[in-house]
């Protein structure tokens, strides 16, 4: 256990508090090369923001001197140094001023006004964002309190990316669009406060020398004021990030259900759009129009995907009967053509799926097997079933057949039914047991 302890000590890599508290109040002020270094990052995040370019953005992040009066204002409350809070406070204010101006005026005249994934990814903070700012201030703050500066400060400075949010909330003022500024802003006091709070730790538990006389009572009051702001900033974090979950949920279980519908009735699926804000998928089909009837299998279908209360917008891409006859010759004969040609490709990837429908029996044969290793062979097919009766249209089933060597139990024969009924996802789906040459239901 002493062994342990040794590994985890970190006492003999930590800077004198001298040399700390020294580190501390030069890194807070933003006068002369500090301000410029801090207004070049601003417009390079700027323009890394602008045109989507990941590698410049993380360049501004290197480059970024707004960690120092955030590190600043978690040490001055740790070691209760109110003068040095009041400075860490007032040059952090100027610099997100300065930051939030400069990246306004310059998305007020950029001929770009265009939100790419690089801006939208700064707007809808989440708990996983607090996270990171409170584990990357944690390292953050270990580097500044040890002798680890050169191997942690870059990594941390990328972390937490404190420049991008800022230049975000200055998009949506430039641009008029305040929902960018308040997601933004909101992403940037996230990272700034849950900073500060490792700062407070770091400095707690390596025991930094209180710098001023203060009172049990002020004390109380201080840490008080300390929970209330994480609580505040927290709380909404925590709802944007269930809201996260259960939109990733949606566009997952969307996505399966999409795919399984790529085909239906003879028409191919041409696009689809997902909507997970609104719960709605918007489905584009090429063929003939879709039936009332057909739009509520795809509704029962969306269902059987867990997708009960998902809207479904159906569109028609390309239909045949919409054709009408006011064009001309020439103009009926080249959209014969073009059809023709959509035909074609639809036919080639219905016969590609079809294809790969054929083998469906080997995979399903080999994941069985992993459970019930007497089972020996597996057929799958998809059979029409006809009527005589005039008017009815053929039905499409699935039939698999399973043959096994030393037989299976009927709860086992139970168990392989329910486990291909999820598998497959198919309604008409029946099983058939084949034992020494005979069947069993």
């Amino acid at each position: 256990m002493n062994k342990l302890l040794q590994y985890l000590s970190i006492s003999r890599d930590t800077e004198s508090f001298k040399d700390i508290h020294s580190a501390v109040e030069s890194d807070i002020e933003f006068k002369g090369a500090r301000l410029w270094i801090l207004i070049f990052a601003i417009i390079l995040a700027s323009v890394g923001l602008n045109t989507n370019a990941t590698a410049v953005i993380i360049g501004a992040m290197l480059i970024s001197p707004l960690m120092g009066p955030i590190n600043g204002i978690g040490y001055s409350i740790a070691t209760y140094d109110f003068v040095l809070l009041r400075r860490s406070v007032k040059n952090l204010s100027f610099a997100i001023v300065a930051s939030l101006i400069t990246s306004t005026l310059y998305f007020a005249v950029s001929p770009v006004s265009s939100a790419y994934s690089e801006l939208l990814a700064r707007t809808s903070p989440t708990i996983y964002d607090v996270l990171i700012a409170l584990f990357g201030g944690l390292a953050g703050t270990m580097s500044l309190t040890t002798k680890l500066k050169g191997n942690v400060v870059p990594g941390v400075a990328i972390a937490t990316a404190l420049m991008p949010p800022l230049c975000t909330a200055g998009y949506g003022i430039g641009t008029g669009q305040f929902a960018f500024f308040f997601g933004a802003f909101y992403l940037f006091t996230i990272n700034t406060v849950f900073i500060g709070l490792s700062t407070i730790i770091v400095s707690q538990f390596l025991k930094f020398p209180i710098r001023s006389d203060i009172a049990d009572a002020q004390k109380k009051r201080i840490n008080h004021w300390i929970t209330a702001v994480m609580l505040v900033t927290l709380i909404p974090s925590i709802y944007f990030g269930y809201i996260l979950v259960i939109k990733e949920r949606f566009t997952d279980k969307a996505g399966r259900f999409v795919n399984a519908v790529q085909f239906f009735r003879g028409d191919y699926l041409l696009r689809n759009d997902i909507d997970a804000d609104n719960k709605r998928i918007t489905l584009i089909y090429a063929g003939h129009t879709l039936t009332p009837e057909s739009k509520a299998e795809l509704q029962k279908r969306a269902a059987a995907f867990g997708l009960d209360d998902v809207k479904l917008s159906f569109e028609q891409g390309i239909s045949f009967a919409d054709i009408t006859g006011e064009l001309s010759e020439k103009e009926m004969i080249r959209s014969q053509l073009r059809n023709l040609s959509l035909a074609l490709d639809d036919n080639h990837r219905i016969n590609d799926s079809l294809q790969q429908r054929a083998y469906t029996g080997k995979p399903l044969l080999k994941e069985l097997r992993a459970v019930f290793p007497s089972i020996s062979s597996c057929l799958f097919a998809e059979p029409y079933r006809f009527s005589i009766k005039d008017g009815d249209e053929p039905v499409k089933l699935a039939y698999v057949v399973i043959s096994s060597s030393g037989g299976l139990a009927e709860s086992e024969r139970q168990k392989v039914k329910t486990w291909l009924q999820a598998r497959l996802q198919n309604d008409t789906l029946r099983v058939v047991f084949e034992q020494g040459g005979n069947l069993l239901r």
